[in-house]
């Protein structure tokens, strides 16, 4: 694309490689060129923690607000009731509403890391849609706001059209989630004058709802911006790791944890998330992302103690960096490494060393665990081991005792 935007936020996303697809470019530069706009992004409560995946969205938010706008974290208290059935091969299992509290409470405190929610003009909004989504009467909903959607249309949407493709169900219940995210658009312009929705790729098609119902209801002009779905280098989805999910909170995945994920960026990989999740100045993202052989290393690390302290704080950061380069180039164990501390009663008569790395979460199964012992890439305290019923008495776990899968990720057992 070669539209020169006039506005700082549409410039800097642009240059930094958060820009997918928008509703319309220059009407949008337009509007942000000409004062304070305000945007939301809608995070569904279906886990207690966000993860790695939804925080380019954050980051976008975040450059939002810094170049001069206010921006909104909607949290999905209603729609999470429903669930998003985009791309999904089935339905999400529902959750009750006492469960979607709880995991909103969780999901909070990750936003004030990267939003100033502070009462100013800019100053982040944080709302919930179960405000004006629980209270809704479906005979009124159908008749003032279902009679704008087309079924045919809606049954050309991407991500509604490839689930029928395949010949998998599509309840009724999800198909209703575009009309209840579309609503939410509708609600968050009348109520904060909010002209922009954003998202990943994969909500564009509701977010085109939105607008549509906008332009019909009240005939305001309002737009959409998405960002791409990322995948590695190497072709991985964005946020996966050998240990599952990358979460955000330090209570499901510690800050060391988290910042040994980005220190494992792939060479390729290295400059273009210096871009996305940090603020560092994007020539100085580019000159580190060409840096090449050992050189690379450190740049990592410096994407890696970036996101951290955005994320944990500069002393979660810099402990993480220090234990790091005491557990690889030292040969040491490393104060931030995961603990695993167990009772003694689990220790019993011996607890055999593939429990230890399913238990540390090294492996995600005993048959993992056996496999990786047996193929040679398990380590207790730095020696190689490779008979997964090699038993450890609790006299053994009085000090702790070092785990390694591979050479990158390691956990300490100890009893407690």
């Amino acid at each position: 694309m070669t539209y020169h935007p006039r506005s700082e936020f549409m410039a800097t996303i642009m240059d930094r490689g958060f820009l997918a697809d928008c509703t319309d470019y220059q009407g949008l530069d337009e509007r942000l060129s000409r004062g304070v706009v305000t945007a939301y992004i809608g995070y569904d409560a279906t886990a207690r923690s966000l993860h790695v995946g939804h925080l380019l969205n954050i980051m976008l938010l975040r450059w939002f607000q810094q170049t001069g706008h206010r921006p909104i974290t909607l949290m999905g208290g209603g729609t999470t009731k429903v669930g998003d059935p985009s791309f999904r091969a089935d339905e999400r299992p529902l959750l009750t509403p006492e469960a979607i509290d709880v995991n909103i409470a969780g999901m909070k405190s990750v936003f004030a890391r990267y939003l100033d929610y502070g009462a100013t003009e800019t100053g982040a909004l944080m709302l919930n849609n179960a405000e004006w989504l629980d209270g809704l009467n479906y005979l009124d909903f159908l008749r003032d706001i279902g009679r704008h959607f087309s079924v045919n249309r809606m049954l050309s949407f991407e991500s509604v059209k490839s689930r029928l493709d395949r010949e998998q169900s599509l309840s009724f219940l999800e198909f209703n989630y575009m009309i209840l995210q579309a609503y939410d658009f509708l609600e968050i312009h009348r109520r904060y004058g909010c002209v922009l929705q954003m998202g990943g790729s994969d909500q564009w098609g509701n977010i085109v709802n939105g607008i549509d119902l906008t332009r019909r209801v009240l005939d305001h002009e309002i737009y959409g911006l998405t960002t791409p779905l990322l995948t590695t280098s190497d072709g991985r989805k964005m946020g996966k790791s050998a240990g599952g999910a990358v979460w955000l909170n330090g209570d499901m995945l510690s800050p060391y944890e988290f910042w040994q994920f980005w220190r494992n960026t792939t060479d390729a990989d290295t400059g273009r998330f210096l871009l996305l999740y940090t603020d560092l100045e994007a020539g100085e993202c580019r000159r580190l992302g060409a840096l090449g052989g050992a050189e690379i290393n450190e740049a990592k690390i410096v994407l890696a103690n970036r996101v951290t302290a955005l994320l944990h704080g500069e002393e979660a950061a810099a402990a993480a960096e220090a234990t790091a380069r005491q557990v690889f180039e030292e040969g040491g164990v490393g104060g931030e490494l995961p603990t695993l501390v167990l009772a003694p009663a689990e220790v019993g008569n011996g607890i055999s060393v593939s429990q230890l790395f399913v238990r540390s979460g090294l492996a995600p199964s005993g048959k993992e665990a056996r496999r990786l012992i047996e193929s040679g890439g398990a380590r207790v305290d730095d020696e190689a081991i490779t008979d997964p019923g090699r038993m450890f008495q609790a006299a053994m776990l009085a000090r702790p005792v070092k785990l390694s899968a591979g050479r990158k990720r390691h956990a300490l057992v100890t009893i407690g």
